[in-house]
């Protein structure tokens, strides 16, 4: 049971970031159109759907992000592979977080602004 409950997770956090990468896109390709008057609002009524399922899917990469923290092994490649492993994670994260950060920033100066 725990070797499917990683793999989903794993396809989750994978989906919903994929997911997000897309929200931020469509918010990009829609703000660098021009539209008439009468369908401004509905565009922005749609950036602005975008944006908080953008929302949801960084809540859920986290959510998930940490529910993978539970389901793998220590040492499977031994400790200095782990080490390493757990070193390059961190570093990893660290520039994740400034992705998410700087596309949910972008993402909110391109709706609300």
């Amino acid at each position: 049971m725990k070797k499917v409950l990683t793999i989903i997770i794993g396809f989750v956090h994978d989906f919903a970031a994929g997911c997000w990468a897309a929200t931020v896109m469509a918010i990009y390709w829609l703000n660098r159109q021009s539209f008439s008057a009468e369908v401004a609002d509905v565009m922005l009524g749609l950036k602005k759907q975008f944006f908080w399922a953008g929302i949801v899917c960084v809540a859920t990469v986290f959510v998930t992000g940490a529910g993978r923290s539970f389901t793998y092994v220590d040492n499977v490649y031994g400790k200095d592979a782990e080490n390493m492993r757990r070193k390059m994670l961190i570093r990893k994260h660290v520039l994740l977080l400034l992705v998410f950060g700087s596309g949910i920033f972008w993402q909110y100066i391109m709706v609300f602004r």
